[in-house]
C-alpha cells in the first residue's frame, strides 16, 4: 500500500514513502552482475533499488511507481 501526499502549492500526487521497486511494472532485472536492477521509466541501472537512487538524486520518491497488474 502507497501512502499519497497532495502538494503544497501545486495539485502532483507524491508517495510518502520509497515505492517497493519489486511491485513496480518499470521493474527490470539486469543482466549485468554489477548493477543488477534497473527501471525502464528513467533507464537507469543499480546495485541497489532504483527508486533510491531516485530519491538520492532528486529528493522525492520516485513518482513513475505503477503497480504490476498481476499483484492487484
Amino acid at each position: 500500500m502507497i501512502n499519497i501526499v497532495i502538494g503544497n502549492n501545486d495539485d502532483t500526487v507524491r508517495p510518502k514513502r520509497v515505492p517497493d521497486c519489486l511491485k513496480c511494472d518499470y521493474f527490470k532485472v539486469s543482466w549485468d552482475n554489477s548493477f543488477p536492477r534497473s527501471c525502464s521509466i528513467f533507464e537507469i541501472k543499480s546495485k541497489t533499488m532504483p527508486s533510491a537512487d531516485v530519491l538520492s538524486a532528486t529528493g522525492l520518491h520516485c513518482p513513475a511507481f505503477k503497480l504490476k497488474k498481476t499483484l492487484k
